[in-house]
């Protein structure tokens, strides 16, 4: 059994901002898997469904934000899952908005719910599934962009991301993170060496 966990705020104020899409990838998720019916408990909105034979937990915590491992820390505690069975799928300003990356482990990056979720669970060893938002405009500060909502543009590509998304959180279920890593996360422009632009220049003369 696997959580997979949306961060978000509850209340219809904070619907489709920025700060919300774990919750708009969720429930993204939950459609598309035909999930249960949604029930209140551990402090959050808790749905379950089937990927290939796992049972995994859709949960979206209702703590707000900053207090989001008040939900996920108790969830892992009665169901006995270890935090390496934990997915948190969350907003990241240091990407593109649209742009997805996977990884496993590592640290808060400044954001607040990721440090709750460390904070209680005592661990950062968790599938962390970053959704691109963007940075702040020019003199906004990081509240006032992060619970914005977005831009037509940005909210296409982040609509057309979850459509890659999906497939690969199925992929980290049913094969590996590192499979799903290798697959899905964009790829990085190999810097050309000194040796390789002297030997292109050779081949132009």
């Amino acid at each position: 059994m696997k959580i997979i966990a949306g961060l978000g705020n509850p209340g219809k104020e904070y619907e489709k901002t920025k700060h919300n899409v774990g919750f708009m990838f969720i429930d993204a998720l939950a459609k598309k898997l035909s999930a249960g019916v949604w029930q209140e408990r551990f402090n959050g909105s808790l749905a379950t469904a089937m990927i290939g034979a796992e049972k995994v937990l859709l949960l979206k915590p209702m703590t707000y934000m900053n207090l989001s491992g008040n939900a996920i820390a108790p969830a892992l505690n009665w169901y006995k899952i270890s935090p390496a069975d934990l997915i948190v799928v969350h907003d990241d300003m240091d990407l593109p908005a649209g742009m997805i990356r996977i990884r496993v482990k590592g640290s808060s990056g400044g954001h607040n719910g990721i440090k709750s979720i460390i904070s209680c669970i005592k661990s950062s060893e968790f599938i962390h599934v970053r959704i691109g938002i963007g940075r702040p405009l020019p003199n906004w500060k990081v509240n006032d962009h992060v619970l914005s909502k977005f831009s037509d543009e940005d909210q296409n590509a982040v609509e057309k991301a979850f459509d890659t998304l999906i497939p690969a959180v199925e992929c980290i279920i049913t094969e590996s993170v590192d499979k799903a890593m290798n697959k899905y996360n964009p790829r990085k422009e190999k810097k050309k060496t000194v040796r390789n632009a002297l030997s292109e220049a050779k081949c132009d003369e």
